[in-house]
């Protein structure tokens, strides 16, 4: 039976579940909703229709927050979001050509190898230069438009590095935000974003909305080592339920 924007009942439950447990952990880690939505919603979703979901999400829970992230952020958060905003559509593009068991294969190894780059060494509190700054904007703007996951290279990237745990989570939900815009301006201008999906995207942000905020709430009750140590988890996880959905 089809209910709102002519997604069916089963799909809608999928979707709500999936935001739900995704949203807590963006509000506990600063990240991951993307990386654990999509992957979900893309089993029960066309991988295109499930990037865009994804995106819009990202972008309608981030307006809500952006002015304290645009103000705890990382001067090297723009430079991401300016080299993103060029590659992601893109990804996109790739996507769009991209049969749909391969895109979910590439959708699950994405997800798999956010889980590999937080066991990088950690590094000191410095930025970077401006080339590795780049390059990690380069990268997040293709996977941003391929998957609507600008995560992997943007985590180890901040969380890598000995930084406030508030600047680290702004900084990532700031070029989350950013990026996620990018691919809804992309996915309009190859035509592919549905108003449906605008739709079903507004009846989940409740439920987006609940999951941040009890995330939030954990994150500021725990140390840092635990917030960490958490980071890691939830990447493993992820990746190992990405992998064992698509086989």
């Amino acid at each position: 039976m089809e209910l709102v924007g002519g997604f069916t009942a089963l799909q809608i439950a999928v979707a709500l579940g999936a935001a739900l447990g995704a949203s807590f952990v963006r509000g506990l880690t600063g990240f991951g909703m993307a990386i654990l939505l999509v992957p979900i919603l893309a089993l029960a979703l066309p991988p295109v229709e499930a990037v865009v979901l994804g995106n819009c999400l990202s972008v309608l829970i981030g307006l809500t927050e952006f002015r304290a992230l645009v103000r705890d952020a990382e001067r090297s958060a723009w430079q991401i979001c300016l080299a993103g905003a060029i590659t992601t559509p893109i990804g996109l593009f790739a996507l769009s050509l991209t049969g749909a068991d391969v895109a979910r294969l590439v959708i699950a190894l994405i997800a798999f190898s956010a889980f590999l780059a937080i066991l990088l060494p950690r590094r000191g509190s410095a930025m970077p230069g401006l080339l590795v700054t780049g390059g990690v904007g380069v990268l997040s703007g293709l996977m941003t438009g391929y998957a609507g996951m600008p995560g992997p290279p943007v985590v180890p990237y901040y969380a890598g590095r000995e930084l406030p745990r508030s600047t680290i989570k702004a900084s990532m939900l700031l070029i989350f935000t950013i990026a996620a815009s990018a691919g809804l301006a992309s996915a309009t201008w190859l035509g592919i974003l549905r108003w449906q999906l605008i739709v079903f995207a507004l009846v989940m942000l409740p439920v987006i909305l609940i999951g941040n905020r009890l995330g939030m709430a954990v994150s500021g009750r725990i140390s840092d080592p635990v917030w960490r140590g958490t980071v890691g988890v939830v990447l493993a996880g992820a990746a190992v339920g990405a992998l064992i959905r698509l086989f």
